[in-house]
């Protein structure tokens, strides 16, 4: 993954949506790129119509970016997701569908990526599919991805609801709830708003 923040308002919705899925992404990955996070805080924090739900939760993320050096998003980090063990957060769907690691929601999605011809490439990402930042790049590329048949409207929503819908929200609970996030609540606020608004669209499908 390696993605640049759009920093244009010219930007198109399906555009901006994958973007924002890739951002998300990038930023639950470890490692952080720096160049990532120089972008982050240089990014502008209106939106091009003002009142967008967005708006705020990007303008306390960019704002939290700006008062942390990258040492300091990089130990937090640590702090929630790392850790030899039982991390304090766990970034897998499977730990929030089953309350286990590798498991049946696991092996669904694996089910699934073969159905859209998708699979993790194991020689540069060593996590499972079902890491958050798995999920949100498949997210993107159904979004993105120039092969109609498979990067279409029908498919982003029942990917959303299998595999994103369920958990992220159990997830975005436990790392704003825990006393060391900063970054990682603002990002996970991001989230939740984004992952809310995508949720009403795909309601309002046919």
């Amino acid at each position: 993954m390696s993605h640049d923040l759009p920093l244009t308002a010219a930007l198109d919705e399906e555009t901006a949506r994958a973007e924002l899925y890739g951002v998300i992404a990038e930023l639950f990955y470890q490692p952080l790129r720096t160049a990532l996070l120089a972008q982050l805080r240089l990014a502008p924090t209106e939106a091009p119509e003002a009142g967008g739900f967005l708006e705020e939760p990007w303008r306390q993320l960019v704002g939290v970016a700006r008062t942390m050096d990258d040492a300091s998003i990089a130990l937090e980090y640590d702090t929630l997701f790392g850790g030899v063990g039982k991390p304090a957060v766990y970034l897998y769907a499977s730990h929030y569908l089953s309350g286990f690691l590798n498991e049946k929601p696991l092996a669904r999605l694996r089910h699934d990526l073969s159905t859209l011809g998708l699979g993790r490439d194991d020689t540069t990402m060593f996590d499972t599919e079902d890491h958050v930042s798995y999920v949100m790049e498949v997210m993107r590329f159904l979004v993105a991805g120039e092969d109609v048949s498979v990067s279409n409207l029908t498919q982003q929503a029942k990917f959303f609801a299998d595999h994103v819908q369920t958990w992220l929200p159990a997830l975005c609970d436990a790392i704003q709830a825990h006393p060391q996030a900063r970054f990682y609540a603002a990002l996970a606020a991001l989230t939740r708003t984004f992952i809310s608004i995508e949720t009403q669209g795909f309601d309002l499908m046919p």
